[in-house]
């Protein structure tokens, strides 16, 4: 608990020490909320009724598909941190502290999944005030949703921390990462919209386990249990998780040549 605690007091630190990092995690969903959401709208009709049988409009649709955009670049951008820190000598000096690998990693994701779900609930209030709003139990209900999906998309960014080396490396493979994840999922449109568009990229989009942490999240806000959502979220996370011990595994992995 101690290393938790550093680790977390650690990433606050940095956290609080990039100002301009609040700043950015915010705009580019609101830019999505206020401009893109009035082309989507128009292109879907102007409202949408989601399986959870709400009628609403698109931007409150859209909502949970940009908070699942900040984790995903936030968890993307803590594992960058990881590269950088490797690349400094202090990956080092955390990863030999006399405790399990496995437990270090496991502070790591848990501070980063922390800070981003900080962003989301800020970006939550923004949406609030720009009119957007669900109920206060709905967003009681979307912490564990929200947090569970910043653990799912951080250990996603921990595995591919453990195979890059070079910080100029990793940045051009989170924009490979990240956009296909995002676009290929139902945070901006729901499946049967993609459905009539192509059936192969709607099966493709149902298999990716970002579009079920967006889903868990869009139904947690309504106050209602995806379980289909949970399921896949947490396997996701049981899978991205062993593969992150392993490739920092030094006897097997291949951080073992580079750490």
């Amino acid at each position: 608990m101690v290393a938790l605690s550093a680790i977390l007091q650690r990433e606050a630190l940095r956290f609080l020490g990039q100002r301009g990092r609040l700043l950015a995690a915010l705009v580019r969903p609101l830019v999505w909320l206020i401009v893109f959401a009035a082309g989507f709208r128009a292109a879907l009709g102007l409202s949408i009724t989601p399986p959870y049988q709400t009628y609403i409009t698109y931007e409150i649709y859209i909502v949970p598909g940009l908070v699942g955009m900040i984790l995903l670049f936030n968890g993307m951008q803590s594992s960058l941190s990881l590269v950088y820190d490797r690349e400094m000598g202090s990956m080092r000096l955390l990863l030999t502290a006399p405790l399990p690998r496995w437990w270090l990693l496991t502070c790591k994701l848990v501070a980063g999944s922390l800070i981003s779900v900080l962003q989301a609930y800020v970006f939550l209030a923004v949406a609030a005030a720009w009119g957007v709003r669900f109920s206060p139990g709905g967003y009681l209900a979307a912490f564990p949703a929200i947090m569970l999906g910043a653990l799912m998309v951080g250990a996603l960014g921990l595995v591919l921390s453990s195979f890059i080396r070079q910080l100029e490396n990793f940045a051009g493979v989170m924009n490979f990462v990240i956009f296909p994840v995002f676009f290929l999922s139902s945070a901006l449109y729901p499946l049967w919209k993609m459905a009539e568009a192509s059936p192969r990229l709607r099966d493709i989009c149902a298999i990716n386990p970002f579009t079920h942490a967006v889903e868990l999240i869009r139904f947690a806000l309504y106050t209602k249990l995806d379980s289909l959502g949970l399921a896949v979220t947490i396997a996701a996370l049981a899978v991205f998780g062993a593969a992150a011990i392993w490739g920092y595994d030094p006897a097997r992995g291949l951080a073992a040549r580079r750490i």
